[in-house]
């Protein structure tokens, strides 16, 4: 990485440096003006991209976020390498090929000289053009290892495989579970508990293909894997999820599902200090996995889950848990509901709050993984916090693009 930055001369380092601010005024500006013109261009990429989140505006924000940050650290990526290597995850999960590097940094040239106009001179074009051809260099190479990795895996496979829904088992009124066996009948890799893979879904009547990523909701050593989908329902103008949607109401028993081989760093790490699990919603699937295979490989640890729910209608996976801690002497659970109405007992009614955690934890001295809506994520970072747990020992996933969720 050294060396590839090196390429870059001192005055397009201090060029991109000096304009990364204003490009960062205007980097959701930029980003949307680029998807719009990329796609208009190549629609084949439409089989690639979160419609959904371009709607919301979710994927033009994560990558304004991506690029300025690479950007504003273009003389010493190697400090960036841990975030390099997340996207990547996502990337290689997608399929992402080296050359569609060359087509993002086309029309994202293209898109900061639209939206600026003539702020954007040849020389901030230029040196644009080179530091993006730096970081998409590094990104290809970080990828290349993880795509070297993943083939030579045994029962790994480049690309998408296809699958054959041996079982779908309701979980709740918005979840459902998915068991997932090779069609082929030859082995599957191995994955850490966190990881997620990629469905392709081809939907009649869609023009493009949708891929979504779903995390392993159960632990490994399976012959098959599992993913437990929550049903994406219309609201606040937005459109129900196209692929959520198409899973729950078309996919049955004996169906076809193409999928890429195992991926994500969201992962458990083994440690002998005690574990706590916090999830919320569909959050809950990763951290199952890390249930699962804690009390598998780790049975003498410490575990804490703590699972909020909208409502028990919403609640996945309830009685498996609580059959998972009445046989272990080292697993608690606990289960907060936001409906103060809700019939069914729980240990908290509303939201989990720093009070009511700090209450129920016998030490801040623990490994904190957590997963959710990206609201409930801030939040819980920020209780975390608030009990001055260490940055070192919290663990984190955000389901859809990256968000910053500490500010």
């Amino acid at each position: 990485m050294t060396t590839q930055t090196n390429l870059l001369d001192q005055t397009t380092m201090d060029i991109i440096k000096a304009t990364v601010p204003v490009l960062a005024e205007h980097g959701e500006s930029i980003t949307k003006r680029f998807y719009a013109m990329m796609l208009e261009a190549h629609p084949e990429l439409k089989n690639v991209f979160n419609q959904t989140n371009q709607r919301r505006g979710d994927q033009p924000k994560a990558l304004a976020n991506t690029v300025y940050a690479a950007a504003a650290n273009i003389d010493r990526l190697e400090e960036i390498l841990p975030h390099v290597k997340q996207i990547a995850h996502k990337h290689t999960s997608l399929n992402i090929k080296p050359e569609q590097y060359p087509i993002v940094g086309k029309y994202l040239l293209l898109a900061i000289k639209d939206v600026l106009g003539d702020a954007a001179t040849d020389d901030i074009i230029e040196a644009w053009g080179k530091a993006y051809g730096v970081i998409a260099d590094v990104f290809i190479a970080v990828e290349k290892e993880m795509y070297d990795e993943t083939a030579h895996t045994p029962g790994g496979w480049l690309g998408f495989r296809d699958f054959t829904v041996e079982k779908k088992v309701v979980e709740s009124d918005v979840i459902t579970s998915f068991y997932l066996k090779p069609t082929d009948g030859q082995p599957i890799q191995a994955y850490e508990p966190g990881q997620y893979i990629t469905v392709k879904a081809k939907i009649a009547g869609e023009p493009y293909e949708h891929l979504r990523q779903y995390s392993l909701s159960t632990s490994p050593g399976k012959d098959y894997y599992r993913i437990s989908v929550k049903r994406e329902d219309a609201l606040d103008n937005l459109p129900a999820g196209v692929v959520s949607s198409f899973l729950h109401s078309s996919v049955e028993e004996g169906h076809t599902l193409p999928i890429t081989a195992p991926s994500g760093d969201f992962t458990l790490q083994k440690e002998q200090k005690p574990l706590v699990l916090i999830s919320g919603g569909v959050g809950l699937t990763p951290l199952i996995s890390m249930l699962e295979t804690t009390i598998k490989e780790q049975p003498e640890r410490d575990v804490i889950f703590i699972h909020a729910a909208k409502s028990s209608q919403h609640h996945a996976m309830r009685e498996h848990v609580e059959s998972l801690s009445s046989k272990s002497n080292h697993v608690t659970h606990y289960f907060v509901y936001d409906d103060p109405q809700d019939p069914i007992a729980c240990d908290k009614h509303g939201r989990i709050d720093d009070a009511w955690l700090e209450s129920i934890l016998p030490t801040t001295d623990a490994a904190f993984y957590f997963c959710g809506p990206k609201g409930f994520m801030r939040s819980m970072y920020m209780a975390l916090k608030k009990l001055q747990v260490s940055d070192e020992s919290i663990h984190y996933e955000i389901f859809g693009p990256a968000e910053d969720i500490t500010a």
